[in-house]
């Protein structure tokens, strides 16, 4: 096979119909076709293997780059995940005063408009905040509002309103969800010290996910049900950072078993620094390898991970190839109810990574458009 980016997609396909061993066929921004022959039942693939590209809905930064800097800074963090197999992603806003939130919402959106060469698709933002529970930061500023139904309508009526992750249980709360709900923003529970009560009100009110399970919410405790616990029990579809840090291998594979569209996301800050010290909102966190966290080396801040990392990392504790690009491209899609990303079949958009045996990316296209891979 050839290493050559420039040249159509060939190794081993995966599309929604299982593996095909051929070429992936491009007609501008599209896929025309898999042309090859099928594997028949119970054989394995053998690399490179030709997989959906990446898809984000968490990610806050990357080389440098934060949700913060404007434009130029939205540009640099989304071609910094792409050159990783990124393909199409949200980037994430956290918790800041709302003129700060607002002006990172137009670089968002300008990015979204459009897009640059070597860049991922830029799908809509992620609001994280500021409608969270002042009780459950996390790492996140201590600039926590009150629900407000009408700053959410505004909000999402003149930016892209993606995802936005909402406790239910603040004042206001579940009216921001009926809110962000009906304008088509799917909205998820997180930062949260909601019962499994307040959880399912979330629900009955418009919600539809989780923020990084597990993380910033209450949890499974068997005679006070948190959010958590909620989820285990009734969740169909789940964000999780697939860092193996923020969640227990064993922890994520429970997960896996009990929310049927459960997902991988990479909640980066860092990703792509020296360890060291470093900036994150309003924030000094330090990095050491793939950990990131304040000051006080304890209380995480996000990731380093790319979701190159976490598709390999859910592979190196038990999921098959087929299950790791689930988790980290066809559910996201499917949980934003696109049938154009996430997929390897004619009529989708051309967003591909090749990884060969060693799960090192080869290659990286985003809407036929081939970007050099970085590691």
């Amino acid at each position: 096979m050839s290493n050559d980016t420039t040249s159509a997609p060939e190794g081993s396909v995966l599309t929604p119909r299982g593996w095909v061993v051929g070429r992936v066929g491009f007609a501008g921004p599209m896929i025309s076709g898999v042309i090859g022959s099928a594997l028949a039942a119970g054989e394995r693939p053998e690399p490179p293997y030709i997989l959906p590209g990446f898809i984000d809905l968490h990610v806050h930064g990357g080389g440098g780059h934060d949700w913060q800097g404007g434009e130029t800074a939205v540009r640099g963090l989304v071609r910094f995940h792409a050159a990783r197999g990124t393909t199409a992603m949200a980037p994430t806003t956290a918790t800041a005063r709302a003129p700060v939130i607002e002006e990172a919402l137009a670089a968002i959106k300008a990015v979204k408009t459009e897009r640059r060469p070597g860049e991922a698709i830029v799908l809509g933002a992620h609001l994280e905040g500021p409608f969270i529970n002042p009780q459950k930061l996390g790492a996140q500023e201590p600039e926590a509002l009150a629900g407000d139904p009408a700053l959410a309508k505004r909000w999402a009526e003149r930016y892209p309103l993606l995802v936005a992750t909402v406790a239910p249980e603040i004042p206001g709360g579940l009216e921001v969800i009926e809110a962000l709900s009906a304008l088509g923003c799917r909205v998820q529970i997180a930062h949260s010290l909601a019962t499994a009560e307040q959880a399912g009100e979330g629900f009955r009110r418009g919600c539809s996910g989780f923020t990084h399970l597990f993380n910033a919410m209450s949890g499974v405790d068997h005679r006070s049900p948190g959010i958590a616990a909620y989820a285990l029990a009734h969740g169909d579809f789940a964000e999780m950072i697939c860092d193996l840090l923020h969640v227990h291998p064993t922890v994520v594979l429970a997960a896996y078993r009990a929310i049927p569209r459960l997902y991988a996301i990479s909640d980066a800050t860092s990703a792509g620094l020296p360890d060291g010290l470093h900036h994150w909102g309003g924030h000094r966190v330090v990095k050491k390898g793939l950990r990131v966290t304040l000051e006080d080396e304890i209380t995480l801040a996000g990731s380093a991970i790319t979701l190159l990392d976490a598709f390999r990392n859910v592979v190196k504790i038990g999921l098959t190839l087929e299950q790791a690009s689930a988790m980290t491209s066809t559910r996201q899609a499917e949980y934003l109810r696109r049938s154009d990303l996430g997929r390897v079949e004619a009529g989708a958009r051309a967003c591909l990574v090749r990884l060969d045996a060693g799960l090192r990316l080869e290659a990286v296209w985003v809407d036929g458009e081939p970007i050099a891979p970085i590691e």
